[in-house]
């Protein structure tokens, strides 16, 4: 499991070192790429400033979301995620503060695998985290190479 790739998107510096905490306190030790906004996101899965003719780097295993981001939402991030083939099967986990129904019903509507919201306390976050590794990470089964396409 050390070759899989968790794209964690948080502009928030105390939830993303609580979440890399609670990921390494539950034996996650997944290589973690941090984004902080909504461009940067955008930009690392979509491949956007990868120069013309070079590959495309690898897809994360699983994307974790926040919706408040800068910049660009978090939502506005994952319609754009699923507006491309390239993105559209990707596992995504909102992971946020928010339990707002309009916040709820609309990442669903937009297509994210799950929402969770951020508990307040620690121990119940890191909880949250670990069952989401465990799910995803162990215990999903990804979508196959080729995105499932038939050639």
């Amino acid at each position: 499991m050390d070759d899989v790739t968790i794209a964690l998107i948080e502009d928030n510096p105390k939830d993303e070192a609580l979440t890399l905490r609670a990921l390494s306190k539950h034996n996650i030790r997944n290589n973690v790429v941090v984004l902080r906004d909504g461009v940067e996101a955008l930009n690392y899965l979509l491949g956007r400033n990868v120069p013309p003719g070079e590959p495309l780097p690898p897809l994360p295993h699983l994307v974790l979301l926040d919706l408040k981001l800068p910049r660009i939402d978090g939502l506005e991030v994952l319609r754009q995620l699923r507006a491309e083939e390239r993105t559209r099967l990707l596992p995504v986990v909102i992971l946020t503060t928010s339990r707002e129904d309009c916040d709820v019903l609309e990442g669903y509507r937009l297509g994210t695998n799950s929402y969770v919201q951020k508990p307040v306390d620690f121990v119940e976050f890191t909880e949250a985290v670990r069952q989401l590794g465990l799910y995803w990470l162990i215990l999903n089964i990804p979508v196959p190479p080729g995105g499932g396409r038939r050639d």
